[in-house]
């Protein structure tokens, strides 16, 4: 029996380093969506701008999802190529 050598030494495949890129660019996206919300007066309070939707619960949504889909990509097995010599 001759084992296939085609082993690159990684230990993901090619689709799952795509898959890590994706996610890590959706956790980016999260950061992204919470920041602002700065104003240049300090004695200025603007509650609705600070608390909004998009910081409170859309941003950290987005991030967890992104953290689940890294997961999910790290977890992914590979397709192994089933053409045997």
């Amino acid at each position: 029996m001759k084992e296939n050598s085609h082993n690159t030494g990684f230990a993901l495949g090619k689709k799952n380093y795509l898959l890590i890129g994706i996610g890590f660019i959706i956790i980016i996206i999260g950061f992204l969506l919470m920041r602002g919300g700065a104003t240049t007066d300090p004695n200025v309070f603007n509650e609705s701008e600070l608390f909004s939707f998009r910081r409170i619960t859309l941003a950290p949504v987005v991030i967890l999802f992104g953290f689940v889909f890294e997961v999910y990509a790290i977890m992914k097995k590979p397709k192994e190529n089933k053409s045997e010599e």
